[in-house]
This record gives C-alpha cells, sequence and structure tokens, in this order.
C-alpha cells in the first residue's frame, strides 16, 4: 500500500498548506519538461490528488485506501494535471447500494447538494514573453449564471418559498416496500423538491425556478510568473452557477505557453542559436544579443571560437515558478557557410588556403 505522507514527506497532521507547499516543491523537482522522473512525478500527483481533498483524505487515514469510481492509481495530471475525476464512491455510497438491493436502512445519509453548479475547465494559451511576469488576464465565459429577476432563489419576487409538504424539508421521504421476507422501508430524494426541502408558491418567470439562466460572465484570471503548460489554476466559485442559490461550481484553466520562433524553454531555462561569420569565430568580436524581454546585451566572442560553443547568461531565463530569481540563457554559436561569393572574397580565401588557414 502507498505511503501518500511519506511521499510528499509531510507528517499525517500536516494542515492542506504543508501539503500544497510540499506538492509544489516535489512536483517543480520531478516534472518530466524540467528533465525529472516522470515515474516520482505521476506517484507525487496521485498523493496530492488523495490528500488535497479532504473527503478522500479522510477514506484513506480511515482505510488506508480510497474507493474511487475507476481504476486505482490513474494518471494524474495537477496543478499539472486534472483538476476533478469525479471519483467519490466510498463507504456511504456502499451503504446505499446495500439499500437498493434489500431494501432496509435507517434516516437518510446526507447526500452531496444537488444545486451545486458544475465545475468549468478551459486551456488558455499565451505566449512565452507572458511568463516572465505576473499577469491578468480577463476570459469571456458562456456557462449558467445568477438569474438577474430572482436573484437565485427560483422564486417570483414578492412570492414565498415554503417548506415542501412532502418531506417537511427534509429533502427525503420514505419508501415501504414489502417483499417475501417482510415490509423494508428506505430512504429516497423527494420527487417534489427534488432533495431541495422546499418548494416556491410561484416560479422565476425568467428561469422557471431553475435560479440560473444561460448568460456571459468576464473572469479576471491571475497568472503568476513562470507558469509552464499544463499547469492548472484554480478560481473557486467561478464556474457554472447553482439551482435555486446552490453554491457555483469552481474554474479550472489549464496554462498552455505557446512555442517561440527563437527561444526554446526547457524547464525554466532558456536556449537560442546564433550564426556567426567565419571570421568572428576566428577573429573573435562582440555581437548584439536580444533577450525574451526584447532587451539588448553584448556578446563577448573570443577568437578561435569553436561551431557549437554554448556560453551561458546567468538570470535571462524564466522566472522561478512561485519562487525568487530567474532561469540562465544558453547562446549556442554556430559558423554560417555563405552561399554565394563575391570575386574578392573567393581571391582572398584563395589566398588564406594557400597560408593554410
Amino acid at each position: 500500500m502507498k505511503d501518500y505522507y511519506q511521499i510528499l514527506g509531510v507528517p499525517r497532521d500536516a494542515t492542506s498548506d504543508d501539503i500544497k507547499k510540499a506538492y509544489y516543491k516535489l512536483a517543480h523537482k520531478f516534472h518530466p519538461d524540467k528533465g525529472g522522473d516522470e515515474k516520482k512525478f505521476k506517484e507525487v500527483n496521485e498523493a496530492y490528488q488523495i490528500l488535497s481533498n479532504k473527503d478522500k483524505r479522510t477514506q484513506y487515514d480511515k482505510f488506508g485506501r480510497v474507493f474511487e469510481g475507476g481504476e486505482q492509481g490513474a494518471d494524474f495530471q495537477w496543478a499539472w494535471g486534472r483538476p476533478d475525476t469525479g471519483f467519490d464512491f466510498g463507504f456511504e455510497d456502499l451503504g446505499e447500494m446495500f439499500e437498493e438491493m434489500f431494501g432496509f436502512g435507517g434516516a437518510p445519509r446526507k447526500k452531496k447538494d444537488l444545486r451545486r453548479g458544475k465545475n468549468i475547465e478551459i486551456e488558455l494559451e499565451i505566449p512565452l514573453e507572458d511568463t516572465l511576469a505576473a499577469k491578468e488576464k480577463e476570459i469571456n465565459l458562456q456557462k449558467y449564471i445568477v438569474c438577474s429577476r430572482c436573484g437565485g432563489a427560483g422564486a417570483e419576487p414578492g412570492t414565498k418559498v415554503r417548506e415542501c409538504f412532502s418531506c417537511r424539508g427534509t429533502g427525503y421521504v420514505q419508501q415501504i416496500r414489502k417483499t417475501f421476507f417482510g415490509s423494508f422501508t428506505k430512504w429516497a430524494v423527494c420527487p417534489e423538491c427534488r432533495g431541495e426541502g422546499y418548494r416556491s408558491e410561484k416560479p422565476c418567470n425568467v428561469c422557471q425556478g431553475e435560479g440560473r439562466v444561460k448568460g456571459e460572465e468576464n473572469v479576471a484570471v491571475f497568472v503568476p510568473a513562470g507558469v509552464d503548460s499544463n499547469q492548472v489554476i484554480k478560481i473557486e466559485g467561478k464556474g457554472e452557477s447553482g439551482r435555486r442559490g446552490g453554491k457555483a461550481g469552481d474554474l479550472y484553466v489549464r496554462i498552455l505557453v505557446k512555442p517561440h520562433p527563437i527561444f526554446e524553454r526547457k524547464g525554466d531555462e532558456l536556449y537560442v542559436s546564433l550564426p556567426i561569420s567565419f571570421t568572428q569565430a576566428v577573429l573573435g568580436d562582440e555581437i548584439e544579443l536580444s533577450t525574451l524581454e526584447g532587451k539588448k546585451i553584448l556578446l563577448k566572442i573570443p577568437s578561435g571560437t569553436e561551431s557549437g560553443r554554448i556560453f551561458r547568461i546567468s538570470g535571462k531565463g524564466v522566472p522561478h515558478f512561485q519562487g525568487l530569481g530567474r532561469g540562465n540563457l544558453y547562446v549556442e554559436l554556430f559558423i554560417s557557410t555563405p552561399k554565394k561569393l563575391t570575386k574578392k572574397q573567393k581571391e582572398l580565401l584563395e589566398q588564406l588556403k594557400t597560408e593554410g588557414i
């Protein structure tokens, strides 16, 4: 059995913030794009998916495992990955299954909020230059929003919302089944109020009692410096609005960094290839180089430089994600061979050839 606390290197009484900090540190260390161990990266993500989820962590602490709706050990992707797998099958669900099979059960268990809005997952593509500093991006979402007429209540303004007569506000009703073994009682979601426990006297004319309508909303997304492709930013409460005042879902924004035509990113390091002439390589020179932010810097080429030599320029790479400092810029020089020569250039090269160069 995997010890998720040991994988993240945190104690069993670690807070959610401790778990998150440990995850960020290890995910950065083992990320495959940064040359890390892919197997370790998956283990770290799996551990974080369990321990960062309150219900799953409780199951794990009690029973030593989590009862999922799919294969155990699926390919997790966080914060760098899929934000919500939707697996919540546990012992409470197992008990409900027995109730369905055998028709017995006591008082109703606490159910999920059927009014809660769905989560939304989107992709946001940004240029490589935008990773140099934190930025705020505004996106437009087409989704369910709170009904402006009823304010999300689902009832016409001025009318009352009353307790459901069938379930007396509990959201559940008892069903009695007679079988060969006798009569059995089970609790079921109230069909009149659909588990909400109340009903409006007159449904809203705009949303038809839903408390929400299809619309659009502009959402500001804070993109931190140093962000990399496939990292996911979570914005609580910016998913779809819930039904009749239910809690809104969350918004998950997956970042995609577009390839740059000149610079290549590997982790927090940047790489660029720069052509130089034969004479520059032999005699040496100073050349002007543009950084990712567009600033000009001078690169000194020593005499006798060979093609393929790499120079490191400190602190001109990508900022470290949620950390201080920046990566480095690596400049690879290659000697550019001219395709066409003038008559004079050919004569000079012939003279050099006779001199053994």
